[in-house]
């Protein structure tokens, strides 16, 4: 079986869903994210984290705490629930 090398090139619409990422891609793939949305002109985006065990929930809210360009996020409040995450951005001033 050969790996997979090449990387996944990623549509910037505003919607990024993490189950077909390792966790540990998580540190450079959600900045490099939210600066693909920021130079689209993109201020609100949808991560998608699932429910299980919340472990990855946390994770991605750490990422945003740390995030210069992030004004907000909530969980989603519509049927995804505790599952996806909204970020309201901002361009640093």
């Amino acid at each position: 079986m050969s790996q997979e090398t090449e990387p996944k090139e990623l549509p910037i619409d505003g919607t990024l869903d993490l189950h077909t990422f390792k966790p540990e891609d998580l540190g450079s793939l959600i900045p490099g994210y939210i600066e693909a949305c920021l130079s689209k002109g993109i201020f609100e985006i949808r991560i998608i984290h699932g429910k299980g065990t919340g472990n990855l929930r946390r994770s991605v809210h750490a990422l945003l705490d740390r995030n210069p360009h992030v004004k907000s996020y909530s969980l989603a409040g519509d049927h995804s629930g505790w599952g996806a995450t909204i970020a309201t951005l901002e361009k640093n001033k």
